[in-house]
């Protein structure tokens, strides 16, 4: 498929996602193309009227993005929980369990996305697979103990890998560092992830299980699809 006819499909999917959005509520944003194309329709759904009591994001890209439509952009910490949030994902299995963090903010996109009571996401389909596979997860790491969390990683059998800033370790918005594993599937993501949230030094990971609440995908064959969690 050629970049403009994808590009299409992803303006498709963000605009079912953007007429989801509510008058008056408050609003997390995410970060990526589809959302880039999320937050355009949002743009045109302000001037036709849209009004939102917040704001929330969790990249300087989007920020700019919507503040350049008009709206004002506010810190998670302003308020105290968000009504929906729209983001992308990196990967998302058939649970509607994801790994994002590709970008490198994922400590700040799940704590927007934990105080959110409806998260959807918008991805096109070659992020959809059965079981978490294909995209290294992210593990944000302290400075202090990072030589540690990578030695027990690469004793478990993770697959640790540095992420790089050219030749310098990569900074998070919090001055941490990211180290990304290399697991070829996450068969058991929930197990993992518990043994993350254990483990001293470990700031957040970018395993986002039992968040997601609609998955908006557009399809490799032209189709928009929407899978809803079953609770």
């Amino acid at each position: 498929m050629d970049k403009q006819r994808q590009d299409e499909l992803k303006k498709q999917a963000a605009q079912k996602a953007a007429d989801l959005v509510e008058n008056g509520i408050i609003l997390g944003v995410g970060t990526g193309s589809t959302v880039a194309f999320f937050i355009d329709a949002l743009g045109k759904r302000k001037e036709e009227g849209l009004s939102l009591k917040h704001i929330v994001t969790t990249s300087n890209r989007s920020k700019k993005q919507l503040e350049g439509l008009g709206f004002k952009v506010d810190e998670l910490s302003e308020v105290d929980h968000v009504d929906l949030t729209v983001d992308g994902a990196d990967r998302v299995n058939s649970d509607l369990d994801g790994i994002k963090g590709g970008g490198g903010a994922l400590t700040l996109e799940k704590n927007v996305a934990a105080n959110s009571t409806k998260n959807i996401w918008i991805v096109d389909g070659s992020k959809v697979h059965d079981v978490l596979q294909g995209f290294p997860l992210p593990v944000e790491v302290l400075p202090i103990s990072c030589e540690q969390n990578f030695k027990r990683f690469e004793e478990k059998g993770l697959k640790p890998v540095w992420r790089m800033d050219g030749e310098k370790r990569y900074v998070t918005h919090y001055g941490n560092y990211i180290i990304d594993l290399g697991l070829d599937k996450i068969e058991k993501p929930y197990d993992l992830a518990d043994y993350l949230d254990h483990t001293v030094g470990v700031v957040e990971h970018g395993l986002f299980l039992n968040i997601c609440d609609q998955v908006i995908i557009a399809q490799d064959d032209g189709t928009i699809v929407e899978q809803v969690k079953e609770h």
